[in-house]
């Protein structure tokens, strides 16, 4: 009797973790993808229900704002429209200086998920001031901290989380984020991790990425190569692969960015060329359950 019970608990048990493991999407599965850097990086110029419609055709359901002083009036629209098309907002890009909750664009776009009742995640950029690099390491991570901080609690309190956003400099190092992420200790809290912003740590990628993983809310990625432009589209570079290969290897399964992020191509141009770059990819990592959604 004893042992049956043990074979029928071993047996629901193992149900339970195939189910788990189910539901977790292939880390590079076309549903598991987002758009980033096309509003302003799009020489079409499309507007919100141009670009939601742009990518319902492509087949992408995640998208990242990455907004202009100019998109500000119509925010409402590009809300109505990713919903319209069954877009998800997965991101919302923010910047700002030592003083998140001082600075009128932090309030426009709190308050615009706040009244639209939007939870998403704060794409977040910190602009450290001149006087930045004259302080000492423990000094710049306090006063991240408090930046970082100040904006979470504001971000908590509409459900919304905020991710640190590798742009290069001090602030782009992912162990200074990991040391400010530290400091805050705040659960909605997370990191932001780019391909074409990181160019400089290809050669150490392999030995932080699996530090940083927990923390990752998104994973953007492009083409890498030493010497080469920052924006290259994925296959065109030679170091991608190996980092995909860490990717995958490390048990991440968040979202994973394709950008355009020039403003003389047709975003859905750069969409579709990196969409297909990837799916290259993917052949030489025998990664056959991604390709299938392709």
């Amino acid at each position: 009797m004893i042992k049956a019970m043990k074979l029928v608990s071993v047996a629901a048990m193992t149900m339970v973790v195939m189910g788990m493991a189910a539901q977790v999407p292939d880390v590079f599965a076309k549903g598991n993808l987002l758009a980033w850097c096309i509003v302003p990086f799009d020489s079409a110029h499309r507007g919100p229900v141009e670009r939601a419609r742009m990518l319902k055709k492509l087949g992408l359901t995640r998208f990242v704002y990455d907004w202009r002083d100019n998109d500000i009036p119509t925010f409402d629209q590009e809300l109505d429209a990713l919903a319209a098309e069954g877009i998800k907002l997965q991101g919302f890009w923010l910047t700002s200086g030592l003083h998140p909750e001082a600075e009128k664009n932090t309030g426009i776009v709190l308050g615009l998920l706040k009244r639209r009742k939007v939870q998403t995640e704060i794409w977040y950029l910190f602009t450290p001031p001149k006087t930045f690099t004259e302080l000492s390491q423990e000094e710049k991570i306090s006063q991240a901290s408090t930046a970082v901080r100040s904006l979470a609690v504001e971000a908590e309190k509409i459900g919304c989380k905020v991710g640190l956003y590798n742009h290069g400099g001090w602030f782009g190092e992912p162990e200074n984020q990991l040391a400010i992420l530290a400091q805050v200790r705040m659960p909605n809290t997370g990191m932001i991790y780019n391909f074409h912003h990181g160019r400089e740590q290809i050669d150490r990628f392999a030995q932080f990425f699996p530090r940083i993983m927990p923390r990752l809310l998104a994973v953007n990625l492009n083409g890498m190569q030493e010497g080469a432009p920052m924006i290259l589209n994925i296959g065109e570079g030679t170091r991608e692969l190996e980092m995909l290969r860490v990717v995958r290897a490390s048990g991440y399964r968040g979202p994973v960015g394709l950008l355009n992020h020039r403003a003389d191509r047709d975003a859905e141009e750069g969409l579709r060329a990196n969409m297909e770059g990837l799916r290259k990819l993917l052949v030489q990592l025998d990664d056959k359950a991604a390709l299938k959604t392709y």
